[in-house]
């Protein structure tokens, strides 16, 4: 409790008495004025702000700006933002916006240069750092992965309950910057996936080979079967991520295949994700309802140690979140 003797000060008062004694610390220079911000004020002889700021760690003093500088242009954009957690210096060093412009003119090359300025201006006030973490992109480093089980009868033995198998298999896709993308579905795992994930697989692996466009964060992805009766097959997807910047899901909004007459086939070179609206009236088209599962993104440094390796009598479901 206070006492009653306090004694009150007015507010007024009070003010007058805080600026009277900020007057006697803090030493007027008048002259400084004359100059803007760009000249201080000396700091006294000894103080820790005169010394001179010695590194002290060794990479530092070893390894001059100038090769610092051309490392990190060398580096992927990831690989840059774990870069930026090691130390303040290098902090500082990668924001500058040649490292992001060079990393979002190679994502969005599809657009070309003049769009990705418009878009930098309109939207992302001018910063390249800003668009690469907000832009939505589609990921080459690695693979999108969606992970598939349904339940299938088996055949009744003797006087045994009716079993059932717990069926798994994947939907792996890789793209490219050039606008194609390889798909393949398979009962493997990932990490036996991913050596044939190449434009040099052989038909026997399995590989297919499309087109796919990329509007804000829809995925419009196709590719055709090979064979006597081809087959189309197109999806919808929609990019997002865990965590911002990270684009590592994809939700698979539509799934369809559609018998090709033989007169609407359309070669692999062509733009077949143009042409295919008017070809309607000859296509047969199959809307899929299972095997929807969300497509998760695993980096090539990590398809050995991913969960999506695990059996499914360990893991029998996988919510990729």
């Amino acid at each position: 409790m206070t006492s009653d003797f306090a004694l009150q000060i007015p507010a007024e008062l009070e003010t007058a008495l805080q600026l009277k004694t900020v007057q006697y610390l803090v030493t007027k220079r008048p002259w400084l004025d004359l100059y803007g911000v760009n000249v201080r004020p000396v700091a006294p002889y000894g103080s820790a702000s005169r010394r001179v700021n010695v590194d002290p760690a060794l990479i530092h003093r070893c390894l001059p700006d100038e090769l610092l500088f051309e490392v990190f242009s060398r580096m992927a954009p990831y690989d840059l933002g774990r870069a930026a957690c090691v130390c303040r210096k290098w902090r500082y060093t990668l924001r500058n916006p040649i490292f992001w412009r060079n990393a979002c003119l190679k994502a969005w090359q599809l657009s070309g240069m003049v769009e990705n300025y418009k878009i930098l201006q309109s939207k992302y006030e001018s910063s390249w750092r800003k668009m690469w973490l907000l832009r939505p992109r589609i990921r080459i480093d690695g693979l999108y992965v969606s992970r598939n089980t349904y339940i299938r009868a088996g055949v009744r033995e003797w006087t045994v309950t009716n079993p059932v198998h717990l069926v798994c298999y994947y939907r792996y896709m890789r793209f490219f910057t050039s606008g194609r993308f390889l798909y393949k579905t398979s009962g493997q795992t990932v990490k036996e996936v991913v050596k044939c994930m190449s434009f040099r697989a052989s038909k026997t692996d399995g590989v297919f080979s499309g087109r796919y466009t990329l509007t804000d964060d829809k995925v419009e992805a196709t590719f055709m079967y090979p064979g006597l009766c081809p087959t189309m097959w197109r999806a919808c997807l929609r990019l997002r991520g865990t965590t911002l910047g990270a684009n590592n899901r994809m939700d698979l909004l539509s799934l369809s295949t559609s018998k090709v007459n033989s007169d609407g086939i359309i070669e692999l070179g062509e733009d077949i994700l143009g042409p295919v609206e008017l070809q309607e009236s000859v296509i047969s088209r199959i809307s899929h309802q299972r095997g929807l599962a969300p497509f998760a993104f695993v980096p090539f440094e990590e398809v050995e140690t991913s969960v999506l390796n695990l059996p499914v009598e360990k893991m029998d479901y996988y919510l990729p979140g």
